[in-house]
């Protein structure tokens, strides 16, 4: 930890525009009808102020480098596999299509830990983002770092058992079966090179997912499109989410809710019931 303290507190600025095309493939990306208003539904920042390494200053799993150096914004922790594992996000005001956009980065805890897994650092990121000077949205990110895992560890997650997932007790629910496409286009629109995400062989032989994997912030993406399509656009004032499970490419995603404002619990499933994303809003 020590050998990191300096990365406490380190930032990054970033800026973009929400320009029409940029909305037109979220909306594309999606299957989305065409939007009613300007003001972008929630989930849109994740597109926004994406990293920008060049090709030649990506890892071997497709993210950004991690150096020792004053201007590497992450510190160079030596496990070489990273995951999206949390964030807690607060929405202030919408985003809408023109504004021009402005994200503060900011290293706030760097905790090694040890567990099941192994050696693992869980890195703490808040980012704030304005659009048109106006605070937007407020996140805080948790990433974790893990050991590799030998060629012959077991595949993640688990092949599915016969137990069909069941929706009853759930005010809302939506079963889709994100493919290929939908994971290529969302890395895409995120700038996302994490080979997990498209590149198979990498995947199962490398970091031992049975396949492609579905990205924490698209299934979040996703849940916000249930919430939206059941309280309405733009209506969550808290929304928090945390990888339980990997979600594989080609297998059914069951989205669920329940509650209405107070409290509301929000999860992704695998057909088999497994839980994939746990979830929780409020409204404002």
């Amino acid at each position: 930890m020590a050998e990191w303290g300096d990365w406490i507190g380190r930032e990054q600025r970033a800026a973009d525009r929400l320009d029409p095309a940029l909305a037109a493939r979220w909306y594309a990306t999606f299957d989305h009808g065409a939007p009613a208003s300007a003001a972008m539904p929630q989930g849109i920042h994740f597109c926004l102020c994406t990293p920008e390494a060049p090709t030649a200053r990506l890892g071997p799993d497709g993210h950004p480098l991690r150096e020792d150096d004053p201007a590497s914004f992450l510190p160079p922790i030596p496990l070489p596999r990273r995951m999206w594992a949390s964030s807690a996000i607060q929405f202030h005001a919408p985003i809408a299509v023109g504004a021009t956009v402005e994200r503060v980065s900011r290293v706030v805890s760097i905790t090694p830990k040890s567990g099941s897994r192994g050696d693992m650092v869980f890195v703490e990121i808040d980012h704030e983002t304005s659009a048109d000077g106006i605070a937007a949205v407020t996140e805080r990110q948790t990433a974790v770092y893990l050991e590799a895992l030998t060629g012959d560890a077991p595949l993640s997650p688990p092949e599915p058992t016969p137990a069909v997932f069941d929706p009853q007790g759930w005010d809302g629910h939506r079963e889709l079966v994100p493919d290929e496409r939908l994971l290529f286009r969302y890395s895409a629109l995120t700038f996302n090179t994490h080979r997990i995400h498209y590149d198979a062989p990498y995947a199962r032989e490398v970091e031992r997912y049975r396949g492609l994997v579905v990205h924490g912030p698209l299934t979040a993406s996703l849940l916000l499109q249930l919430a939206g399509a059941h309280f309405g656009e733009n209506r969550l004032a808290h929304f928090a989410f945390r990888g339980v499970s990997p979600a594989i490419a080609g297998e059914p995603l069951h989205l669920v809710l329940r509650g209405d404002g107070g409290e509301i619990e929000l999860g992704a499933f695998a057909g088999d019931g497994r839980q994939v994303t746990k979830a929780s809003a409020t409204l404002s």
